[in-house]
C-alpha cells in the first residue's frame, strides 16, 4: 500500500489502450468501505473478496491492466496466473508510511505493525513477480519484455552479431557486416544456412537496428518462427529499431520490402554501451529520440542519454502493444521515414539512417504547417546529392502507399500527429526534391 498502484496503473491502462480494473475499487463498488470490512468482518473476510474480484478480472480474458492490493500476495496462488504479466511496482517503506499515515486504511495504523507487514512481504513481492518497476514507463517496458541494465544472455543461444560490436564486446558469433548492408538477401540466407538450431532454440541479435533487424527477420522465417532476444547497442536501436517486433531486410527498390512482425521475448538495453558510440552514430539516433520526442510532445532530446532511452523507449513500446500488426496508429512511429526511406533507397543505403530521418522530419513538418527549428537546431540536415526521380519511385513503393499514392503522418501541433494523410503529388514531390541538392 502506499506504492501508486491505482494511479500508475489508471496511466498503463490508457497507454496502452486497455480496460483499468483497480481491486480495492471493485470491492468497495459491492461490499461497501474497505476500512467497515475489516470492522465488521475482519482481513480474512476481504481477503476472499479480493480473491475472487481477482479471478473473475482474469477469467475475462480481455487485455487488462489490474491493480491488486498489496496483501494479495498472502493468498496463496492468487498472482500465478500463466496469462499474467505481474508487475512489482516498487516503493520503499519510509515512502510508503509518509503516504498512507492518517489515513482511513485499516492496516496503516500502527507504523511498527505496517513496517513489520512490508518486511513480511518483501521476499513474497520478489517470488510471484515477473518484473519490478518504480513508475509507469517501467510498468510499460516490462509489458513490452525490456529490460534496462546489463544484458543476460543465455548460454545455448546462437548470436548474431555486428563484425564491429563482437570486437568491442568480446563475443563470438555469427557475424553480419556493420550497417543496412547487414538486411540483405543474401546475408539471411548465410544465417539460415549457418544456424544450428532445433525450435525450442533462441536467436540472439547484438548491435545496431540494421542487425536486430536482419536476426529477428531470421528469427521469424527459420524453422518457422523461433524465439529470439533483441539487444540493440546504438541510440538508434535503444530508442526505435530494437522496440516492438518489426523485422526486415532490404530489396534494391526500397528498404524493409520484405520482413515479418516477431516480437522478441526479450529485449535487453544496457545505455552503458553507448559510451563507445562514434559522434555520428549518436547523432543517427538522435533523430530518433527527436521523432519521438514530436510524437509525445515533450522535449525528450533534453534530457541526458540514459533517460531519452528510457523515454524513448517507453514511448515506442507502448505504440505497439497498442497495435502490434501496424493496422493503425502504430504507423505514427513512421513520421519523417517515408521520405527518409526514399532517399536511403535512392542513395544504395550510403546514405546514414537518422541522417535520411532528419530530411524526412522537415519535410514532414513543412508539409503539416509547422516550425522546422527544433529539428534545424537538434540535427543540422544537410540536403543529400540524389537522383530525384529514382528517390520519387522508391517513395511510390513505400509499404504505406496505397495505390501508389504516399500516406504521410503529418502533425497539426506537436503530441498530435495524424496518420494515412494524403496530399496532392506535386507538393509531396516538392517537398522532396527541398531535401536533395541541386
Amino acid at each position: 500500500m502506499g506504492a501508486g498502484k491505482t494511479t500508475a496503473g489508471a496511466e498503463v491502462a490508457q497507454r496502452l489502450g486497455r480496460r483499468f480494473l483497480d481491486v480495492d475499487d471493485e470491492v468497495e463498488r459491492a461490499e461497501g468501505p474497505i476500512w467497515e470490512l475489516f470492522q465488521q468482518r475482519g482481513e480474512s473476510a476481504f481477503r476472499e473478496l479480493e480473491a475472487r474480484f481477482v479471478r473473475e478480472a482474469l477469467g475475462r480474458r480481455e487485455p487488462a491492466v489490474i491493480a491488486v492490493g498489496g496483501g494479495a500476495v498472502e493468498t496463496r496462488g492468487l498472482l500465478r496466473e500463466p496469462d499474467a504479466l505481474v508487475v512489482h511496482l516498487e516503493v520503499d517503506a519510509d515512502t510508503a508510511w509518509e503516504r498512507v499515515q492518517g489515513s482511513r486504511r485499516p492496516l496503516a495504523r500502527d507504523e511498527a505493525e505496517f513496517r513489520a507487514r512490508y518486511d513480511r512481504r518483501s521476499p513474497l513481492y520478489r517470488e510471484v513477480a515477473d518484473a519490478v518497476a518504480r513508475d509507469a514507463d517501467g510498468i510499460v517496458l516490462a509489458a513490452a519484455g525490456i529490460s534496462l541494465g546489463p544484458w543476460d544472455l543465455p548460454e545455448d543461444a546462437a548470436i548474431v552479431i555486428d563484425a564491429n560490436v563482437a570486437e568491442l564486446a568480446g563475443l563470438q558469433g555469427l557475424s553480419v557486416p556493420p550497417g543496412e548492408q547487414a538486411k540483405s538477401i543474401d546475408v539471411a540466407r548465410r544465417l539460415w544456412d549457418e544456424l544450428r538450431l532445433d525450435r525450442r532454440g533462441t536467436l540472439v541479435g547484438v548491435g545496431g537496428g540494421c542487425t536486430t533487424d536482419v536476426a529477428g527477420f531470421v528469427a521469424a522465417t527459420y524453422m518457422r518462427g523461433i524465439d529470439w532476444i533483441a539487444v540493440p547497442t546504438t541510440l538508434v536501436g535503444q530508442v526505435d529499431a530494437g522496440i516492438g517486433g518489426k523485422t526486415g531486410i532490404d530489396l534494391p527498390g526500397g528498404k524493409n520490402l520484405v520482413g515479418a512482425f516477431h516480437w522478441p521475448v526479450q529485449t535487453q538495453i544496457d545505455p552503458s554501451v553507448l559510451a563507445t558510440l562514434p559522434e555520428r552514430e549518436r547523432r543517427n539516433g538522435l533523430a530518433e529520440v527527436v521523432k519521438t520526442g514530436l510524437l509525445a510532445g515533450e522535449p525528450l532530446w533534453e534530457l541526458p542519454e540514459p533517460d531519452q532511452v528510457r523515454r524513448c523507449a517507453a514511448f515506442k513500446a507502448a505504440v505497439c502493444l497498442r497495435d502490434p500488426y501496424e493496422r493503425g496508429e502504430r504507423a505514427i512511429l513512421n513520421l519523417g521515414h517515408t521520405f527518409a526511406h526514399a532517399l536511403e533507397t535512392a542513395a544504395d543505403y550510403a546514405l546514414p539512417h537518422g541522417e535520411a530521418v532528419a530530411l524526412g522530419l522537415v519535410a514532414a513538418l513543412r508539409l503539416s504547417g509547422l516550425d522546422t527549428a527544433i529539428v534545424e537546431d537538434q540535427l543540422r540536415p544537410q540536403p543529400v546529392r540524389v537522383d530525384p526521380d529514382r528517390a520519387w519511385q522508391a517513395l511510390g513503393r513505400d509499404k504505406k502507399s496505397a495505390g501508389g499514392r504516399p500516406r504521410l503522418v503529418l502533425l497539426d501541433a506537436p503530441g498530435k500527429p495524424r496518420y494515412g494523410v494524403e496530399l496532392p503529388e506535386a507538393e509531396v514531390r516538392a517537398a522532396l526534391d527541398e531535401l536533395i541538392a541541386g
